[in-house]
């Protein structure tokens, strides 16, 4: 009874110990200058192949170092390179039974420098109809391997703004094309002719890794995207003078990224993380998530105990502050594991809300979980009321930063038992899935 009393009180005192710590290391004032600097005007909003997300690149990469953290695999740096083609089109001009379709009217993808077609060319006409779901619809074309003309119901045109902003960038470029032509019904005889600027370019996902003591070929990944949407030109005034507006994307994802710094620095100062962790900053996840999937290629999955994504926290959930949900609550008991850890405190996680918004399969997450590794989603975005989710409004101003900081905290705090072996969680069912 002694002895049990005696480790009792140790366990209290290392529990206080923590707390202790954390509020020191974990900081409302070091939380906001991470914060600040990460959603701020100069990064231009972060978007792929820009001179912005390089800086925020850099501006991590330089936190890792100061951190401490080794590279992934033994690299000379923390950068995780990898190559994507983008494709932007030049010329698009398409007849249509002996009618020239106005540019507005169309676009078209393709990864073709140049393209030409005529109805007696290898290509299907297809039809989206007044009625038709469509985004379903959409993408089954947009992914289609085969050259398609698609003639879109003009009910939908109010989508063609969405579909000009959509970057066309791909890991393995197709070698089909696809127009979509609003406004047309049928198309007995067409004549299409599209040329393309492509180029190859790289992106780069941030990586950082604290080996492991006694458990380090196991590894615990926090992961957060730092890309965002970057800088759109609107109309200022009346006499249509031009400014830039610029999507900091400040809770979408600077607060998912600043966590995760946060909690490197966390947990290479308490220094007694017994499976090893990786700490990365995805890149790419706003037009297609392919930042996480170049990085899930690299992981063996089977030795991967959990993931950690953080994504849009720096507001506060549906239920108030103190609060958080998980994506895929039910495909591990993951959740489980966090909340007994959080025993006693005032913080609590969630079963994901909004089942209908399948966010389990939407995020960075995703890739991973498809591999059976309880790979979950930590948020708190209202994903039915979010007021400034992908609009210029996303910024520093618009968040509640003491919140933030309390959910760093418990998402630290409520690992702790993941990361030193204690638990581990279980697998996700992969035939279940969908």
């Amino acid at each position: 009874m002694k002895r049990i009393v005696i480790s009792g009180l140790m366990l209290c005192a290392g529990m206080v110990s923590q707390a202790q710590s954390i509020d020191k290391i974990i900081t409302v004032k070091k939380v906001t200058e991470v914060e600040t600097i990460l959603a701020a005007d100069d990064m231009q909003g972060r978007a792929t192949f820009t001179k912005g997300i390089d800086k925020a690149s850099g501006y991590i990469e330089n936190q890792f170092k100061k951190i401490g953290l080794e590279t992934f695999n033994g690299v000379k740096d923390f950068r995780q390179e990898f190559e994507m083609t983008e494709s932007k089109t030049k010329i698009l001009n398409v007849q249509i039974n002996g009618k020239t379709i106005e540019q507005e009217d169309m676009i078209a993808f393709s990864y073709q420098q140049e393209a030409s077609f005529t109805e007696d060319s290898p290509i299907a006409v297809v039809n989206i109809r007044a009625g038709d779901s469509f985004g379903p619809k959409f993408y089954e074309y947009y992914q289609s391997d085969k050259n398609l003309l698609v003639l879109v119901d003009n009910s939908f045109k109010r989508v063609m703004p969405n579909l000009r902003h959509m970057n066309q960038v791909a890991a393995t470029p197709g070698k089909n094309t696809v127009v979509f032509v609003f406004g047309r019904t049928e198309a007995t005889h067409f004549k299409i002719d599209v040329k393309n600027t492509v180029s190859i370019n790289k992106l780069n996902n941030v990586v950082g890794v604290l080996k492991g003591k006694s458990k380090p070929n196991e590894y615990v990944i926090f992961s957060g995207h730092y890309d965002h949407l970057g800088i759109e030109s609107v109309a200022a005034d009346a006499n249509q003078n031009e400014t830039d507006s610029i999507y900091n994307g400040a809770n979408d994802d600077a607060a998912g990224t600043t966590a995760v710094i946060m909690l490197a620095d966390y947990f290479k100062k308490m220094n007694k993380n017994e499976r090893s962790i990786i700490f990365t900053a995805f890149t790419a996840e706003e037009i297609g998530g392919y930042g996480s999937k170049h990085f899930s290629k690299q992981m063996d999955a089977a030795q991967v105990v959990a993931m950690f994504n953080l994504e849009m926290i720096g507001t506060e959930s549906k239920w108030g502050k103190n609060s958080a949900y998980i994506t895929g609550f039910d495909k591990s008991n993951m959740g489980e594991i966090l909340q007994k850890n959080l025993k006693g405190s005032q913080f609590q996680f969630h079963p994901d809300p909004y089942p209908d918004q399948q966010l389990f399969y939407r995020s960075d997450n995703a890739t991973l979980a498809k591999l059976g590794v309880p790979a979950h989603t930590i948020s708190t975005s209202k994903m039915d009321s979010e007021a400034n989710y992908h609009k210029a409004s996303d910024e520093i101003g618009t968040l509640d930063m003491n919140n933030m900081t309390e959910i760093i905290k418990a998402i630290a705090i409520s690992s702790s038992t993941i990361i030193s072996g204690e638990d581990t969680p279980t697998r996700v069912d992969t035939t279940q899935l969908r």
